[in-house]
């Protein structure tokens, strides 16, 4: 018990003070793509050594802390209502110590009470696999970016999207243009094609959890991800909104079976903060291996 919780309190930490190696290499590249001596470039910097600091004094990489969101892949017979308790605990002992922020409120009476801990705070997703071990991945996403996430209905009149990849494509580059300068970009999305409302938005915030160099193994979606990257990054939007090369960092995008009904696409957005981390834990609760 003890060492799953000091397990899960490192977890929030790094996850909180460091970006993983993946993310780094795409804003270093980023970073390289810009023309040197514009805003672009600056902003690009600051962002580089934003990351480098928070490594150093182990603190928050931005101020919003965000939602936390454990992603758990756990054995057949575990104890899921053990894990959330300590789960709980975790959150609070990582407030107190400094490496979340006291950022969560009661949304009825707008009560802060300093744990980051409620109703659905932090939220835990579980997920039994057939393999001896525990598998945690944790995605601290911040308020700002949550903010621009899009949720669009196909067929759409206006930007004249239909029920198609085409169609798709049309309103995962209008979140894009909707979000420039809003996000903390640049950005990376996660999309979901298909689903209800709930789980399309929850579907592509799993995709979060890939890593930025992977490509999709489905040839239509990798086709539809490498276009849509190529695209927002000639639109001209760049970090912050202030023009420039770097718009995206990343796109991933999944699809999950609808109801003939409805043909929903949830794009959720992830600002260059990128707070996205896992493990794998021991037998006696102790981190085996980190995932990124």
């Amino acid at each position: 018990m003890n060492a799953l919780l000091d397990s899960l309190v490192e977890i929030i930490r790094r996850t909180s003070a460091e970006i993983p190696d993946d993310v780094q290499r795409a804003i270093l590249a980023g970073l390289e793509a810009e023309k040197k001596g514009t805003i672009a470039e600056s902003a690009m910097k600051i962002i580089e050594r934003n990351i480098t600091l928070a490594k150093q004094k182990s603190q928050p990489i931005c101020q919003d802390t965000g939602s936390v969101l454990f992603h758990v892949n756990a054995p057949v017979g575990f104890d899921q209502m053990m894990f959330e308790e300590t789960a709980r605990q975790a959150v609070t002992r990582a407030t107190v110590s400094g490496y979340l922020r006291q950022n969560s409120v009661n949304s009825l009476t707008g009560v802060n009470d300093g744990t980051n801990v409620g109703p659905g705070a932090p939220s835990i997703h579980f997920h039994q696999h057939r393999e001896p071990h525990l598998e945690i991945r944790l995605i601290l996403k911040g308020g700002g970016c949550e903010n621009v996430g899009a949720q669009y209905s196909l067929p759409n009149e206006k930007l004249k999207a239909n029920r198609d990849l085409d169609g798709c494509r049309r309103v995962i580059l209008d979140a894009v243009l909707q979000a420039q300068g809003k996000g903390c970009g640049p950005g990376i999305l996660g999309v979901c094609i298909g689903g209800d409302r709930a789980t399309g938005y929850e579907f592509s915030k799993h995709q979060f959890l890939r890593f930025i160099e992977d490509r999709n193994p489905q040839p239509e979606l990798d086709a539809l991800e490498q276009d849509i990257l190529k695209t927002a990054n000639e639109l001209g939007i760049g970090p912050m909104g202030f023009g420039g090369k770097t718009t995206l960092l990343g796109v991933k995008i999944g699809a999950v079976n609808r109801v003939p009904a409805s043909f929903f696409v949830s794009v959720s957005y992830m600002c260059w903060a990128y707070r996205r981390q896992g493990v794998r834990l021991g037998s006696g609760g102790e981190i085996a291996q980190w995932l990124y």
